[in-house]
């Protein structure tokens, strides 16, 4: 019978013990990955989904977010890059747009600013149902981006009436609201001093849901008039 005093019999007990406790280690270190990857979903998703939140943005922005960057499959490794690869109200409201995995309610006066358009159109060829409302005035505006919208297949409604379709919202799988000053476009980023408001409150959101609802059924194209004129 070997002896618990022999020392190949402690050194054995060590080895066992390290063993025993880094296996514990890495096993902690896994099960502490899972919980803050959540299945591989983002930051923002897994915020979303878990927090009531009210985050706010102001304008203008000092640079351009770089798209490769912060939205690109594999980054930007181009060394010279005029584009900032620090985090920006931009860059972070493009991040909101991008955490939509159903519905993506656009509803603003005017659109001309690409990188936001753009990334209207990633999440509509990602197969999320993107509706926007905005101005029957603003459509042919210069950089208007709502041809492209609807080339892509983007449903998109304007009013008809002399007054303006002012507002400036966006809903996101009807549980997130973005909301303020903000028009969409490259003067509002880098130019103006403008507010967003971005809240998961559902008492703030639903109003807005509803919002959206009503301006969508009563800019619905089928409903308006039929003019015909005499020659």
């Amino acid at each position: 019978m070997v002896s618990r005093t022999n020392p190949m019999y402690m050194i054995g007990g060590l080895v066992v013990g390290s063993l025993v406790l880094e296996g514990m280690y890495y096993a902690w270190k896994w099960m502490r990955h899972k919980s803050t990857c959540n299945c591989g979903k983002n930051k923002t998703s897994v915020q979303l989904e878990l927090e009531t939140f009210h985050h706010i943005l102001f304008f203008p922005d000092q640079k351009i977010p770089c798209r490769a960057h912060f939205s690109g499959p594999d980054g930007c490794h181009n060394k010279s890059c005029r584009y900032t690869h620090e985090e920006t109200s931009l860059s972070r409201l493009m991040t909101y747009l991008r955490s939509a995995r159903q519905s993506l309610d656009v509803c603003v006066f005017i659109i001309t600013c690409h990188d936001l358009a753009d990334t209207v159109i990633a999440m509509h060829q990602k197969g999320v149902v993107v509706r926007v409302i905005t101005d029957c005035e603003q459509i042919d505006a210069t950089g208007s981006q709502i041809g492209k919208l609807r080339r892509e297949g983007i449903q998109v409604r304007q009013d008809k009436s002399s007054y303006f379709m002012h507002h400036k919202f966006v809903v996101i799988d009807d549980k997130v609201l973005i909301n303020g000053s903000f028009n969409w476009t490259r003067q509002a980023v880098t130019g103006n001093n403008e507010n967003v408001q971005i809240t998961n409150n559902s008492s703030t959101v639903k109003p807005y849901c509803e919002e959206f609802q009503k301006l969508w059924n009563l800019f619905n194209p089928a409903g308006y008039p039929v003019h015909i004129t005499k020659d």
